[in-house]
């Protein structure tokens, strides 16, 4: 049984927090900031907003252009990074908030990839649980100090997707997931909600592994990097990006990037591509989702629209 993709939705906080207003801050020039990361602003949510407010939001979102209502769904999952630090993770209060009494509702304490194995997960779930809803929240300038390699990076958001057996837009054609546990110290946020991140290893380690789970989905379903209509990876900085078009022999033009604008928005900031991108996009043709993330965990997800 087939699973398809209906519908985006994405909440992005009011402030726009700019590389000027961050620069004296870290130490740095605005300038520097735009050059080690492509990123000229980013959004910060407001100290009394929390991670459950966006999801809802960006959930209802995804619903209202979706056509259904909540009492439709058989399944919620929330992916965050930045979420609470102990129990139970924000799905629950997302779920109340959209008046889910019993419908299951799961946490995924995944950072930058969590969107990805959502939808991964999904795409196996629905002949069970019917219409599921993925939802991403970060609110990560909670989690990031002064620290120059980090502060300059993150940004707070919410992205959601809709995974139904219904025919949609998208079909879901496959999806691979991978984990390697022996780098999960080198991006990390413990109990006291500071995040630390070895910046080399994340880089050389997302700059491969990325490429190289696309590569393998496409190859599984015969389908070439030319051929797909858009690459809509985990916005972690500009220069990674152009690096994995390079590296799958495709012009920059078919990633999609709206890091610039937004920053790093961990695991939400997928969604948010798809959201931004599905609104203003209706090229037909296979699309590929793409993230790598704390643990490490990463993978790639290939659809395809449908006929």
């Amino acid at each position: 049984m087939s699973s398809y993709l209906h519908a985006f939705g994405a909440h992005l906080p009011e402030r726009v927090v700019t590389n000027a207003e961050l620069a004296e801050r870290v130490g740095r020039t605005g300038d520097w900031i735009e050059s080690v990361s492509g990123i000229r602003e980013r959004r910060w949510a407001a100290p009394e907003t929390t991670v459950a407010d966006m999801g809802v939001a960006a959930a209802e979102t995804c619903l209202r252009k979706a056509g259904i209502s909540t009492n439709e769904l058989g399944m919620l999952m929330v992916a965050s990074g930045s979420g609470a630090r102990g129990f139970p993770g924000p799905a629950a209060e997302v779920a109340d908030r959209l008046c889910l009494s019993s419908v299951p509702a799961v946490d995924l304490p995944i950072a930058s990839a969590g969107s990805l194995f959502g939808l991964a997960l999904a795409m196996r779930l629905t002949e069970a649980y019917g219409d599921v809803l993925v939802v991403a929240a970060e609110k990560m300038s909670d989690v990031v100090e002064t620290d120059p390699n980090t502060a300059i990076l993150f940004g707070d958001g919410a992205g959601a997707a809709l995974v139904s057996v219904r025919p949609g837009p998208w079909r879901m054609l496959d999806a691979v997931l991978h984990t390697d546990g022996q780098y999960r110290g080198d991006l990390a946020c413990d109990q006291t909600g500071v995040l630390r991140m070895n910046g080399l290893a994340v880089i050389l380690q997302a700059a491969r592994k990325i490429p190289s789970s696309i590569e393998e989905v496409l190859r599984r379903q015969n389908i070439s990097a030319k051929q797909v209509a858009v690459f809509l990876l985990h916005q972690a900085n500009l220069n990674l990006l152009t690096r994995v078009a390079k590296a799958l022999g495709v012009g920059p033009e078919k990633v999609f990037a709206n890091v610039q604008r937004y920053g790093n928005t961990s695991s939400a900031s997928m969604l948010i591509a798809a959201a931004e991108w599905s609104e203003t996009n209706s090229e037909r043709g296979p699309i590929v989702f793409s993230a790598f993330g704390a643990g490490f965990h990463w993978g790639a997800l290939v659809a395809d629209s449908a006929a």
